[in-house]
């Protein structure tokens, strides 16, 4: 455990946050009964099968078994560590915590990892003080007036530049650089996260971002990860500069605005997908909040998954046809098969702006901006009125190799894997397209041979598919998870089978519940399943395991306290069958052991008193067996499940 943070900060931040709060920034959540159900984040997933139980505080996917508190949601869904998930939720909820306790320093002579060099938190501190620095900048007399001219001619008004934490960076080489050696900072954290590059003769440092209009880059926790420049010299080149990739940051994975767009994007049910940071300011400025942009980088199949959780419809709005068409192109391949919406809007149709923010900023522009999404086309009607368009006075030969073309391409992108209803929608839209019958087209789509599997959305991790998932549980976990569900239970246990369900486990996770059952039994406490998420709160895994064992129980017993009882009885008859069964096989080593020296015995010249003795043995040994034989006779007349206990004959 880690000893960094004692039990009282962990439970006082527990009971501050708010698990379906924290869920639902990342996951649309809908209400079912006492419970909230949602994609679930950690797999590809196309219908909810994700239940956050808000009077538990826990989350559980029914599909690949991940699970967990509050505190395991964060670390596994935003990648954080346990302490920084404590600080994270702290901050978020108002939990003062007592200050940390500093780490280790190494043994003399001992360097530090090399991946340890630079941490992770060390690099977001450094992320977080520069857009600090830059915000100082940009209100500055002299330094940042450069800067608020630009913003001023550009429309984006105060409150835009404090919701999207605007700054500029100075006109300097070191401005940035000298701060740090002021304040006694290290240089290698903000070289690593891209504000800082060494020279050519590796004399130092200079600052990244120079005489710029700062717009910081937020992660999934609304985390400072990385800078976008704007230039504000109109002879400065490039006009816009992005922080390099780095450790807590990569561009394929990262929408901008997401973390100040998300509630207006499940409000709206709906997200607007822009090409820049200046368009999507000018989006929330205009009313339009659900608008995020991608980073100078085409839409990827992780921008899908994370809008995909939030939304059932994205629009992508672009500036002109040419743009549209080629954007349709990456769309489809990007969000063909998952089961959300795509529209195509192109401000050509309503406009002669260059793009939503040179649109909005003119008079009567959000209308007419309005107009153009209300206008936007399906993504597929969009792209087969191009073809379409470019057909026109193609000849037959012409028309049927695109077709069968566009078939084709489908067909690599999973047409063949969709469902039955949307495949005849698309095929139906197919053979209008080609003015042929849908017999046709339907004939030249493969049954899914020489399909390319469906490339699945990026999920969090690796889908963890163990026994807990969906496979059957053994009687030890199915006792544990009464236990978890009735920690009386634990106490009313018989001795030998406590012995059995403290016996370690192959299974590291579950191994550290049976553990903490343990732990928190032995301080006289009861070992539910809160106690022990708390006890076992820094590791991830066994808290996982924990939620899972509790939950498979009660689906098995239908929450009821009668039924988990009545299962609680068959787990424990199972457990002494299996101790029987295995008291008897030891039993029988021992009598042919035994019996293997008798014979040994017979054919020496052994004292008879020793193979009086012998003898002996053999007879305890029979009536051992005889006495284990009737035993494992009486718990099968006991049991009253023939599935669970075979009975002879």
């Amino acid at each position: 455990m880690n000893a960094r943070f004692d039990n009282t900060d962990r439970e006082r931040v527990r009971e501050a946050a708010d698990i379906v709060r924290v869920i639902g920034e990342h996951v649309a959540l809908r209400s079912r009964g006492r419970e909230y159900i949602g994609l679930c984040p950690f797999h590809d997933d196309h219908s909810p099968s994700m239940g956050v139980v808000p009077h538990k505080q826990i989350y559980k996917c029914h599909a690949c078994g991940a699970g967990g508190d509050v505190f395991t949601f964060v670390q596994r869904h935003l990648k954080m560590d346990f302490r920084e998930a404590l600080e994270y939720l702290a901050e978020r909820f108002g939990v003062t915590l007592a200050p940390a306790r500093p780490r280790p320093e190494p043994r003399p002579g001992e360097a530090p990892a090399e991946s340890e060099a630079v941490a992770r938190s060390d690099l977001f501190a450094a992320s977080r003080v520069a857009a600090e620095f830059f915000r100082v900048i940009l209100r500055h007399p002299e330094h940042g007036a450069p800067a608020r001219e630009v913003a001023a001619r550009r429309g984006i008004s105060p409150e835009m530049q404090e919701q999207f934490m605007i700054g500029a960076s100075p006109a300097m080489w070191d401005g940035l650089l000298r701060t740090l050696r002021g304040k006694g900072m290290s240089e290698r954290a903000y070289a690593e996260a891209g504000l800082l590059k060494r020279r050519d003769d590796g004399s130092g440092f200079y600052d990244a971002f120079r005489h710029r209009l700062m717009f910081p880059i937020l992660d999934k926790a609304g985390r400072v990860v990385a800078f976008g420049g704007r230039i504000i010299n109109p002879d400065d080149e490039p006009k816009y500069l992005n922080s390099a990739e780095s450790r807590i940051f990569r561009k394929s994975a990262t929408l901008y605005a997401l973390t100040v767009a998300s509630r207006a994007i499940q409000r709206e049910r709906t997200a607007l997908v822009t090409e820049g940071y200046m368009d999507t300011i000018a989006c929330h400025q205009a009313g339009f909040a659900n608008a995020v942009a991608t980073l100078g980088t085409a839409l990827t199949p992780e921008h899908a998954a994370e809008l995909r959780r939030l939304c059932e419809t994205v629009i992508l709005v672009f500036d002109g046809d040419q743009a549209g068409l080629r954007a349709s192109d990456r769309a489809v391949e990007v969000f063909f098969a998952e089961p959300i919406d795509v529209r195509i809007c192109t401000l050509a149709s309503v406009s002669d702006a260059k793009d939503p923010d040179e649109l909005l900023k003119r008079e009567g522009g959000p209308e007419l901006f309005r107009r153009a999404l209300q206008r936007s086309a399906d993504l597929l009607d969009y792209r087969f009125a191009r073809i379409k368009q470019r057909l026109a006075d193609a000849g037959t030969s012409a028309l049927a190799r695109a077709i069968e073309e566009e078939i084709q391409r489908l067909v690599d992108l999973g047409l063949a894997d969709l469902t039955p209803v949307r495949q005849a929608l698309i095929v139906r839209r197919l053979s209008e397209l080609a003015r042929v019958d849908e017999s046709v087209i339907r004939a030249a789509i493969p049954s899914g041979r020489g399909a390319r599997p469906r490339r699945a959305a990026q999920a969090d991790e690796p889908v963890r598919r163990t026994i807990l998932a969906s496979g059957k549980l053994t009687a030890r976990e199915a006792a544990m998870g009464c236990v978890l569900c009735e920690p009386s239970l634990w106490f009313a246990v018989p001795d030998a089978v406590r012995a059995a369900l403290r016996v370690e486990h192959r299974e590291p996770a579950i191994a550290a519940v049976l553990a903490a059952i343990a732990r928190i039994a032995s301080r006289g406490d009861s070992p539910g399943l809160q106690a022990v998420i708390s006890d076992a709160a820094e590791d991830a895994d066994a808290v996982e395991a924990a939620v899972n064992l509790a939950q498979r129980v009660e689906q098995e017993t239908d929450h009821r306290p009668e039924r988990l009882r009545s299962y609680w009885g068959d787990c424990v008859r199972r457990i002494e069958q299996d101790l029987a069964t295995a008291h008897v096989r030891d039993a029988e080593d021992r009598s042919i052991t035994v019996s293997d020296a008798g014979s040994s015995a017979d054919e020496s010249a052994a004292d008879p008193g020793a193979m009086r003795g012998e003898g002996q043995a053999r007879d305890e040994s029979t009536l051992d067996l005889r006495s284990l034989e009737r035993h494992i006779t009486s718990l099968r007349a006991r049991g009253r499940d023939a599935r669970v206990f075979p009975r002879r004959g």
